[in-house]
């Protein structure tokens, strides 16, 4: 049970405290409208959840002043063991310290939220009195199907990555525009360069000589807070053996790596390992993502393809092929994007990185190449998007790469050849 005065505390400090200085997102959450709805912000450990809503807090107390918005970051260590009954207490205590503040609109702002058991019962009850609730999280389970139940639909969720290409130009204090003159241009594919390596983690670019340190750390708490943690994992050397498997491998099969840890000698089940990698992939640490099928059984059943939620994590693990650091953030940004996403493989196993879908209906096709500059590359990745878009009728054919910009004429295709930086800005 958290006191009323550890509370009292709590938000007197948060009150005294002025707000960082932040680089704006690209998204723009309104939390203003009035919509009797939470506000989600959902996605990995560090990505800028917090400053996002740092963000929106100093917009409201610029318009309504310093007390009618509430932050309060449910990862302290004094609030750990925090239950749903002691949000109640919490919100008694502002209105204790605030009384003048009964029947006005506040805001409360509940970071890691999915740490208090209980949470979701307070807030429909906040939203009943008219409060106004925006929450953050680093599990997708906040976006789960039984989240939105228990929420009764009252719910409306945003998800956040580390920063896009665009965001990274900002932080960089590059101005984006339609046309750029030859010292502009080199200057941008410098840092596109820079940001296919490094990653988009705020605050590793921010403080840039350091990258390496925080992406390390960022890696290692999420992997240990996020995973083992938050998983209950005893068995930390089989899900350590697991990340490195992950980390090298762009096609993942359970089944052998399940016998690769038999052969060490190492005790565990398929069960568990199919468990340790719904932990990553809901900590946002790992994507998996399926063959496209028309049947879902065969899907669920094809080998993934492994995605990390930022490049950081890659390099700083030692992978340097830039081949796999340019796909590996092409997915992400179609992740940003919200798209439904899958890979092709025929029979020939002639590949389509992406394979775009709306419902059944294939909408585009993207193939990733980081040098199409020669004749047998190029006919090898333009094939397999020419069958790719005769089998399913779709006509839009990109072939992202890291500085060819044309188009090829296939077989009465056209293939649109764009550079991963225009395309990440588009």
């Amino acid at each position: 049970m958290i006191s009323k005065e550890k509370w009292a505390e709590l938000i007197r400090d948060f009150h005294g405290k002025a707000m960082p200085e932040m680089i704006p997102r690209a998204r723009e959450i309104d939390v203003e409208s009035g919509l009797q709805r939470a506000i989600s912000i959902i996605g990995p450990r560090r990505a800028g959840k917090t400053f996002e809503m740092f963000f929106l807090i100093a917009k409201i107390r610029q318009k309504h002043g310093t007390e009618r918005a509430l932050y309060i970051n449910f990862e302290r260590v004094d609030l750990q063991g925090a239950a749903g009954k002691d949000l109640g207490v919490m919100l008694e205590t502002y209105y204790e310290l605030y009384p003048q503040n009964k029947g006005k609109r506040v805001w409360l702002f509940l970071d890691e939220v999915q740490n208090v058991p209980g949470w979701e019962r307070f807030v429909r009850s906040s939203l009943d009195e008219g409060i106004s609730v925006i929450i953050s999280g680093s599990s997708a389970k906040l976006l789960s199907r039984e989240v939105a139940t228990s929420m009764r639909g009252r719910n409306l969720s945003y998800q956040m990555y580390p920063f896009s290409f665009g965001e990274f130009l900002i932080a960089r204090r590059f101005e984006v525009k339609k046309m750029y003159s030859s010292h502009e241009k080199a200057l941008l594919i410098h840092f596109f360069q820079e940001f296919l390596v490094s990653g988009g983690y705020p605050e590793a670019i921010i403080y840039g000589k350091e990258r390496e340190k925080i992406t390390r750390d960022i890696f290692d708490t999420a992997l240990y807070r996020d995973v083992i943690e938050r998983g209950k994992i005893r068995n930390t050397g089989v899900m350590r053996e697991l990340i490195k498997a992950l980390l090298n491998s762009a096609e993942f099969s359970m089944h052998k790596f399940y016998n690769y840890c038999k052969s060490r000698g190492m005790k565990t089940s398929k069960n568990a390992l199919y468990k340790y990698a719904e932990y990553l992939n809901d900590a946002f640490f790992v994507f998996f993502l399926r063959k496209h099928s028309q049947s879902y059984k065969k899907s669920g059943q094809s080998l993934p393809k492994v995605y990390f939620v930022d490049n950081g994590l890659l390099t700083v693990n030692g992978i340097d092929d830039k081949g796999r650091l340019l796909e590996n953030l092409v997915f992400v940004e179609l992740t940003r994007r919200n798209k439904e996403i899958a890979y092709y493989q025929n029979a020939l196993k002639e590949e389509v990185d992406f394979v775009v879908k709306k419902g059944k209906k294939v909408t585009q096709l993207i193939q990733v190449c980081y040098d199409a500059s020669s004749y047998l590359t190029l006919e090898r990745e333009t094939r397999a998007l020419g069958k790719a878009s005769e089998e399913f009728a779709c006509r839009d054919l990109v072939l992202i790469t890291m500085r060819e910009e044309r188009e090829e004429k296939v077989n009465g295709l056209t293939i649109r050849v764009i550079p991963a930086w225009k395309w990440m800005l588009a």
